[in-house]
C-alpha cells in the first residue's frame, strides 16, 4: 500500500508539502430545500468506519463516524421545531452527544454524569428538544472528547430562521484538523502530556467536510452564504478570502450586525462558528485563495476559490437584505447583575504553583502526573460533577469577568446559554455580539453578561479539548 509522504507528528503544518493529494474535488455540504415545521426524527449512529480524508490514491483513515460519514449527517429543522434523535453508541466507548449552542434543557445537553449516565457500547438514549433559536449548531461527544472529536465524530445542525436570505447558494464548511501518521492513520497519542500543557493536539492535515479541498467552484456575481464550523480539538483559524469582503452576519449561531471582519480575517478558535455572505466579484477564469493566517510564520492556503468562465450571473450584487432577523434571548440587565471573576490559569509558562484538586491543594509537579495543568479560580477539575465555581438565581444577569492568565489562547464555551459580550481589556466590541463561545488571548479581560434561563448545572470551559481534560472546566448553577 502507498504510503502517504511527508504527514509529520506535531503543529507544523506545510500544506503545499502535506496536502498535495487532495485532488479538485470540492466536498461541500450543500444544504438542502425547505423542511416541514413536523417534528423530525433521525437516528444517530455512532460506529467505527473509515473515510477518504487525504484523496484518491492514498489508504482510506480509520475514524469514528455518526452515520458512516465524517463529518455526521447535516441535521436540519425549522425554528421552534421538535427534533427526536436516537444516538445508539457503537463504538468501544461509553459515549453522549452534546448539541453545542443550543438552549435547551438540561436534561438533554449531553454532559456524562451532570446531565445524563453516559451510553454504554450497545446502547441507545433519546435526545428531544425543541430549537428555539435560529442559526448554525453543531453536535458532539462529551465523552473523552480529546479523542472521540479528534476520531471524527462532529456534525451540524441547522436550524432555519422563517425567512432566510436571499442568496444564491447556502453552504457549510466544516473546518477540522487531524494528526495522521504515514499511512493516513490518526495517531493514536492521545491526551499526550505536551498536548495537554501546551497549544493542545495541533493536527498535520486540514480538512473541509471530512477531506482536502483543493478548490471550491463559483461564478461571477454569485452571493454565497458560507456557514463556517471549527469542530477541531486544538486549532484555531483566521481566514483571509483574499481579494474578497465577506460580510459576518451571525457568530455562533446568533444575529449580529453585518460588517467586514477586523482586518478581513475570520477568525475562529475551536467550536466558534460565523455565518458569511459573500459577494463573488472575481472575473471570470479568476483563482482566489482563501488563506489561514491565525499562526504567524505558518500560513498556509486553505483552498481556492475557482471561478468558471461562464458570463457573471449579474453584474452588480445582488440587491437584497442581509440582516438575519433576531432569536428570542432575553438581554441582560447589568442594574441587579450577579457579578464574579472567573480566571483561568495554568499551562507551560503560565506560572501556576500550585492548584485544588480533589479538595487538597497540589503542587503542579503533581498535577502534571494526574495528567491535569489547568485550573479555574484555582481549582482543577477531574471530571464534570464538581461544586459549582458561580451560583445565579434563575432570571437574574450574570456579569462575569473572564480572565485568562495563561501563555495560551482559550476559546472558553458556556453550555445552555448565549451571552453578550460587554469589553474586551476595557474597550466594547465594535458591534453588539452574542456568544456561546468567546476567544480569549492570553492576558485577556473580556466581560459577558447573560440571563440565567434554564435551571441546573452548566459546564463553562475550555473547548480546546486537551485542555478541557487538563482541568480548565468549571460549572454555573443557575437555581
Amino acid at each position: 500500500m502507498r504510503q502517504v509522504r511527508g504527514f509529520a507528528h506535531g503543529p507544523t503544518l506545510n500544506r503545499r508539502r502535506l496536502l498535495a493529494a487532495g485532488g479538485a474535488a470540492t466536498g461541500l455540504m450543500v444544504l438542502p430545500g425547505p423542511v416541514s415545521a413536523a417534528p423530525m426524527e433521525r437516528r444517530l449512529r455512532a460506529a467505527p468506519g473509515r473515510a477518504a480524508l487525504v484523496g484518491a490514491g492514498y489508504p482510506d483513515t480509520e475514524v469514528w463516524t455518526y452515520e458512516g460519514g465524517v463529518p455526521g449527517p447535516l441535521l436540519r429543522v425549522p425554528q421552534g421545531g421538535r427534533l427526536r434523535v436516537a444516538v445508539e453508541n457503537d463504538l468501544p466507548q461509553e459515549t453522549t452527544v452534546h448539541w453545542h449552542g443550543l438552549r435547551i434543557p438540561l436534561a438533554m445537553d449531553g454532559v456524562p454524569i451532570l446531565s445524563q449516565p453516559p451510553i454504554a457500547s450497545g446502547e441507545t438514549f433519546v435526545y428531544d428538544f425543541v430549537a428555539k433559536d435560529a442559526g448554525t449548531f453543531w453536535y458532539h461527544p462529551h465523552v473523552r472528547g480529546f479523542e472521540q472529536v479528534e476520531r471524527g465524530l462532529s456534525g451540524v445542525l441547522i436550524v432555519d430562521e422563517p425567512e432566510p436570505l436571499a442568496v444564491d447558494r447556502d453552504e457549510v464548511w466544516v473546518l477540522d484538523d487531524w494528526r495522521l501518521d504515514q499511512l493516513a492513520q490518526v495517531t493514536e497519542d492521545f491526551g499526550h502530556p505536551m498536548d495537554l500543557s501546551h497549544a493542545g493536539r495541533l493536527g498535520n492535515t486540514v480538512t473541509v467536510n471530512g477531506r482536502i479541498v483543493e478548490q471550491v467552484p463559483v461564478r461571477a456575481g454569485e452571493r454565497l452564504r458560507l456557514r463556517l464550523v471549527n469542530v477541531a480539538n486544538a486549532r484555531h483559524f483566521a481566514l483571509s478570502f483574499e481579494g474578497h469582503r465577506p460580510l459576518v452576519v451571525a457568530y455562533d449561531g446568533q444575529p449580529v450586525a453585518p460588517h467586514e471582519p477586523e482586518g478581513g480575517l475570520i477568525v475562529l478558535g475551536p467550536a466558534m462558528r460565523a455565518d458569511i455572505v459573500l459577494d463573488c466579484e472575481g472575473r471570470p477564469g479568476d483563482r482566489v485563495s482563501i488563506v489561514d493566517r491565525f499562526y504567524q510564520g505558518r500560513e498556509y492556503r486553505l483552498l481556492d476559490l475557482a471561478y468558471d468562465r461562464e458570463a457573471p450571473l449579474r453584474e452588480d450584487p445582488l440587491d437584497a437584505p442581509r440582516v438575519l432577523a433576531s432569536n428570542p434571548v432575553p438581554e441582560p440587565d447589568l442594574r441587579d447583575a450577579l457579578t464574579a471573576e472567573i480566571v483561568f490559569e495554568g499551562g507551560m509558562m503560565g506560572g501556576m504553583s500550585a492548584g485544588m484538586m480533589n479538595g487538597h491543594r497540589t503542587d503542579m509537579r503533581s498535577l502534571m502526573r494526574a495528567g491535569k495543568m489547568w485550573a479555574v479560580n484555582g481549582i482543577v477539575a477531574v471530571g464534570e460533577a464538581m461544586e459549582p465555581t458561580v451560583t445565579v438565581p434563575e432570571g437574574r444577569t450574570a456579569h462575569f469577568t473572564l480572565v485568562n492568565r495563561t501563555a495560551w489562547p482559550h476559546p472558553i464555551h458556556l453550555h445552555g446559554h448565549h451571552f453578550r459580550v460587554l469589553t474586551r481589556n476595557g474597550a466594547p466590541p465594535p458591534h453588539r455580539e452574542w456568544r456561546d463561545t468567546v476567544l480569549l488571548l492570553p492576558e485577556d479581560r473580556v466581560e459577558v453578561a447573560f440571563v440565567a434561563g434554564i435551571v441546573g448545572d452548566w459546564l463553562l470551559h475550555c473547548h480546546v479539548l486537551e485542555h478541557m481534560a487538563g482541568g480548565m472546566l468549571a460549572v454555573v448553577r443557575v437555581a
